[in-house]
């Protein structure tokens, strides 16, 4: 990977509805030869797949919160089972530190989150920290 696929990955990241041709005019190479280079950054598993950003305010979701859960009794496969059922959970991870998990959930009320939260209490223990707003 050199300079200009990285030039690549940083505009598709701002915008990956890009036209080629947008594309090949912002980092300054013909549109053919970014085509390519994107089709090889695709094939290597680097650009894994086009997504959008959604916001959650507008769609009804105005309280986020990332969630670190300590599991209890070993219920690791409970916890991965019930934390899959929620539509709300943008994210989850099974991390190294002082928690086993951190997820990324969203709310339509403290009330939707006190009950999300109590329901984790079967299989960890959570500490909930509430997003405020978005730095980077």
């Amino acid at each position: 990977m050199d300079f200009i696929d990285e030039q690549i990955i940083h505009e598709l990241k701002e915008d990956s509805r890009l036209s080629m041709s947008e594309l090949s005019r912002r980092i300054h190479l013909s549109a053919p030869a970014v085509r390519e280079r994107v089709r090889q950054l695709e094939e290597q598993d680097i650009i894994k797949r086009y997504t959008i950003e959604l916001n959650q305010k507008k769609l009804g979701y105005p309280i986020e919160a990332i969630i670190e859960a300590t599991i209890k009794n070993n219920r690791y496969d409970d916890f991965k089972k019930q934390i899959c059922q929620y539509s709300n959970v943008d994210f989850c991870y099974r991390i190294a530190g002082e928690a086993c998990f951190m997820l990324k959930a969203r709310f339509h009320s403290f009330e939707d989150a006190e009950q999300f939260i109590d329901e984790l209490q079967l299989f960890a223990h959570s500490k909930t920290n509430f997003i405020f707003s978005k730095v980077i």
